[in-house]
Parts: C-alpha cells; sequence; structure tokens
C-alpha cells in the first residue's frame, strides 16, 4: 500500500504533527538502527540518477570516504530526535551552519525535492518491510520541517547578499602567493570582473570553485584570512595529504596551478560564526591552520582599537607548521592585556614562551562571562570544548568553527 500523494508533500509547519511526531517516535530506534544504510543508499541513487551532482557540487572525497553520508545520517536522525524529545528548541538556529553552508556552494530549492524522493526511497529500500506507510508519511514530515526551514533562511541570506540561490559564483585572480607554513599556502585575491570586493565579517568564509578535470569541479570552503576593509580577500590553504584517504584535489589545485593571474569562482563570504561585537572577554582557542578566521578576528579587534580583554591560545604539532604566528603576535601586541599562549607537541625548536601540550585549561583561569572561539578538527573541537566547560566557561558561551561535512549542531 502506497501513502496518499497529498501525505509526501511538502509540509509549512516548523514543528511535527501529532501522528507524525508518534511515527518518529516509535521508529526513532529502528531508522537510527539503519540511519547509515539509508544515507548510503540515497547518494547512490541519486548520483546515479544525477551524475553532475558529484561532478559539481558535493565533494568527491567525502563520498568516497563516507564522511558526507555520515552527516546526512547524523543530521536526520539528529533533528527528528530534536523535534520528538525538544520541540521548543528553535530550529532554525540549530539549522544556521547549514543554511550559510549551502548557500555558499549554491544548492537549489528544486534539489530539495530530488532529495527527498531518493531518501524517502532509500528508506524503503533499506528498510523492507518496515517501512510501513505510517513510518514513510512521519520521516516524510522530519524532512520538510527541515527543508522548510532551511529553504526560509537560505532566501533570507540570499536576499541580504543580493544574489539569486545557485547563480552566486563571481570570478577573481591571485595576486599574491605566500607560504604561511609548511604545506600552507595564503592566496591573496581581487575581483576579476568590473563589481567591487564583497563584504564580509571577521570570522566568514567564501567557496572556492576549481575545476579538477575537463568536466568536473570541486567546491571547498576557507576562511577568510584578512580583516575587513581593503577591498580584497586572501583564504589560506592547507595542502590536504591524508593517510589512507585522498589528497585534496581542491588544495591541490590551489597549491600547484592558482599562480599570479589565475582566476576562480568564489562564492560571497558566508557563515554564522562571526565576531560580536560586545565587550565580553574573548578567547580564541585553534589548532593547525583552524587559526584562520581568527586571524581576521584579531586583526580586526587591533585595527578597531578594541579594549575589551583577548587571550589567543594556539595548538599545533612544530613550530614550522605554526601558519599567521608573527601576524596574530604583532596584532595582539596592539591590544592593551592581550595574552597569547602557544602549544606545541614537539617542544624542541618552539620559542621560550611556548609550552608543551597537553594543555590545562583550568590554569588558564577565564573569567565568568568568557566568549570562546574554537576551529580545528573534530577531535579537537569535542575535547576542548568540554575542557573550557570544565574550567568554568558556559556551555553556551561557547562558538566553533568546523571544517568538513559535520554541520549538525544540535543543542548540548
Amino acid at each position: 500500500m502506497t501513502p496518499a500523494a497529498d501525505a509526501l508533500t511538502p509540509v509549512q509547519q516548523s514543528a511535527l504533527s501529532a501522528p507524525a511526531r508518534d511515527a518518529v517516535a516509535d521508529s526513532l530506534r529502528l531508522v537510527g538502527d539503519a540511519i547509515q544504510d539509508i544515507a548510503n543508499e540515497m547518494y547512490t541513487t541519486m548520483f546515479r540518477e544525477d551524475p553532475d551532482l558529484l561532478r559539481r557540487l558535493f565533494n568527491r572525497g567525502n563520498q568516497i570516504t563516507g564522511d558526507q553520508q555520515a552527516a546526512l545520517a547524523t543530521g536526520l536522525a539528529g533533528f527528528a530526535a530534536l523535534l520528538v524529545h525538544r520541540p521548543y528548541i528553535e530550529i532554525r538556529t540549530v539549522l544556521e551552519r547549514i543554511a550559510h553552508k549551502h548557500v555558499s556552494v549554491g544548492v537549489a530549492p528544486e534539489q530539495y525535492q530530488l532529495v527527498h524522493r531518493h531518501l524517502m526511497a532509500a528508506f524503503r529500500t533499506v528498510l523492507g518491510s518496515a517501512a510501513t506507510d505510517r513510518l514513510i508519511v512521519g520521516w516524510s514530515e522530519v524532512y520538510w520541517v527541515m527543508a522548510h526551514a532551511l529553504l526560509e533562511r537560505e532566501a533570507q541570506l540570499c536576499r541580504g547578499l543580493g544574489i539569486e540561490p545557485g547563480r552566486h559564483w563571481r570570478s577573481w585572480r591571485v595576486v599574491q602567493r605566500t607560504t604561511e607554513a609548511r604545506n600552507v599556502l595564503s592566496l591573496l585575491l581581487e575581483p576579476a570582473d568590473e563589481w567591487p570586493a564583497d563584504d564580509f565579517l571577521p570570522g566568514q568564509y567564501v567557496s572556492v570553485a576549481v575545476p579538477v578535470d575537463t568536466d568536473s569541479f570541486q567546491i571547498r570552503q576557507y576562511s577568510v584570512s584578512c580583516e575587513p576593509g581593503d577591498g580584497r580577500l586572501r583564504i589560506t590553504v592547507e595542502r590536504a595529504r591524508r593517510r589512507g584517504r585522498p589528497d585534496g584535489e581542491v588544495s591541490a589545485f590551489l597549491h600547484e596551478k592558482a599562480q599570479l593571474g589565475t582566476r576562480v569562482r568564489l562564492s560571497p563570504p558566508c557563515g554564522e560564526l562571526v565576531l560580536d561585537d560586545s565587550e565580553r572577554p574573548v578567547l580564541f582557542v585553534s589548532q593547525g591552520v583552524g587559526v584562520t578566521p581568527f586571524v581576521s578576528m584579531i586583526k580586526h579587534l587591533a585595527r578597531t582599537g578594541s579594549g575589551r580583554p583577548v587571550t589567543h591560545v594556539h595548538l599545533d604539532t612544530h613550530v614550522l607548521d605554526h601558519p599567521h604566528r608573527f601576524e596574530i603576535e604583532l596584532a595582539l601586541r596592539q591590544l592593551p592585556g592581550a595574552r597569547s599562549l602557544l602549544v606545541y607537541d614537539d617542544i624542541k625548536w618552539a620559542p621560550p614562551e611556548a609550552i608543551a601540550s597537553p594543555l590545562d585549561f583550568q590554569q588558564l583561569a577565564p573569567a565568568p562571562d568568557t566568549l570562546a572561539y574554537l576551529c580545528g578538527p573534530t577531535s579537537f573541537l569535542s575535547h576542548t570544548r568540554a575542557a573550557l566547560v570544565r574550567a568554568g566557561v558556559a556551555p553556551d558561551s561557547i562558538r566553533y568553527e568546523v571544517f568538513g561535512p559535520q554541520l549538525w549542531s544540535a543543542p548540548s
């Protein structure tokens, strides 16, 4: 038996209907156990129907490793649990990071219909007879509650940027290349068209689209690593070489082929992790190339003569792997009372003020009203967030940027 057609049409409400909530609550464990297989099946059939999505939108490396499938599985299951167990949560806040990412890569509204069709088919294929009409209708409603919240927010962001969804790329040219650390390169870019550079907020990123073969291009996000105001953008790119995983296609192109004068396509600046304008003490904690959004934030604070207390903690493997070290140190010296702490795995050639890892965050003695910003690998984020909470930083005062497909940020 197939559900009535209107049962699977998009729903507009921001909360589940009572029948859908009961159906999803009853099947959360069943679907949760199978959601990874459902995600794998969905992407397989969707790319079979429309191969251009893999060639021109989705990260091929994340598809090979399964990271993208895991991100979808985590996001959908987490969102469903939120609607069932914590319906009072403001769902747009939960989805803000995803909305910014969708705008930056150019997700078009009609693609939500495509994903829904393949997702529901994957439910039936993987769950078999357990995919009852009641279950399908309930999970379809979960999807559309999520999708409409995203569509509404993405439309707002596009209007604010003056762009149409999916039609947002501009041509920029490379005007300077700078080696920042081992395997880390900065590219300074200026518009290659007649329009002025896009405004951005300290902490935002841009999507970069580059050709990787004759009929494909790939998209990656890089934080803007300069302060606003000079009409150009700078991105900092780590060459992605990962043991047992595909090397980064976009980072390889930018390191090897993006010479002076090379043109690349950039999205408008996006991202919700931006520097707030309060006077609260601020703590920046970065690992590796995760320092890049904080270059923009700290230089902006110095340029505007901020008097707020600033602490920057950076963790890295070796002093030679530490990007933007001297640039940040110079900016911090312009801020009254700013503190800097360098933590390296290999302390042999480190400057005298550096310490060996691991770091005891309780020794930082953060002020009770400290606002903390974190950026680095996922494992670093989870470990550091927990350590800061133990050190007295309020959980809702800890903000973070994620590198990679894991965009879900359900409230703790």
